[in-house]
């Protein structure tokens, strides 16, 4: 399996910390957090992997090279105009030859076993799989309903309009990794800038089987100041360790 990481945002959050520096290669812990992503992946057997780039890209470019330092393939995507989840992953389609592929955010900070959510998806027959966690702020970070068999059910309130299931397990909150086969993004045009969310949502309503992976680990979204300096506290407490 092939992967991708989302790296072209702005990092506007993160100001004055990102003027220079893309959100990516801010250090945590002496490794730029792009880094950490690569090791997860690679951990998970993972080793070819697709980054787009947009503000500050070349930084990127230049950090990461080819991928050999890690022993792995890195292409690079570079979007003049931002395309957003959706548009991002449209542009790079042929990149995963029509097979299934991971997508994790670059601002992430996950302690996931990569093979387990593979196997997971291969195993349940969806046409994707998102990562969802436990969070009473999921509203906040993007509410998934789930019925208790795992099947996503509506995302941010779109989607399926009846429940087949008499029971809901949970409303959780989407991690921002997942896996989709690229049929997914079928209806989507090349080059228009769009929500992979939106993508989703149309295919719930279109009836395609969406998964839900419950994720009980460490996870951080490294979008803020506050919470840039709550991640770095968090490894060198202990809770986060660097994959290998």
């Amino acid at each position: 399996m092939k992967a991708m990481i989302l790296a072209a945002g702005l990092g506007t959050r993160l100001r004055p910390l990102t003027n220079t520096i893309p959100k990516p290669l801010l250090p945590v812990c002496g490794r730029p957090l792009i880094v950490w992503n690569l090791l997860l992946l690679r951990a998970g057997g993972i080793c070819e992997i697709m980054i787009n780039l947009h503000y500050l890209g070349s930084m990127i470019k230049e950090t990461l090279g080819d991928g050999s330092d890690w022993d792995m393939q890195i292409s690079y995507s570079k979007e003049t105009e931002l395309l957003g989840t959706g548009g991002g992953l449209k542009a790079v389609e042929d990149f995963f030859e029509g097979k299934p592929f991971l997508v994790m955010n670059g601002d992430t900070l996950i302690d996931l076993e990569v093979s387990t959510l593979v196997d997971f998806h291969g195993g349940h027959g969806g046409a994707a799989t998102l990562v969802l966690r436990d969070d009473p702020h999921a509203a906040q970070w993007g509410a998934v309903e789930s019925d208790d068999q795992e099947r996503i059910l509506r995302i941010n309130g779109r989607g399926r309009d009846s429940i087949s299931s008499p029971t809901v397990a949970q409303t959780r909150m989407f991690a921002g990794v997942h896996i989709l086969d690229p049929s997914i993004l079928s209806d989507d045009s090349k080059g228009k800038p769009f929500s992979i969310i939106d993508s989703y949502t149309r295919a719930l309503t279109e009836g395609s089987r969406l998964l839900g992976f419950v994720h009980d680990g460490y996870w951080s979204d490294i979008g803020t100041a506050e919470r840039y300096t709550h991640a770095q506290a968090d490894v060198e407490l202990g809770l986060m360790t660097l994959p290998h």
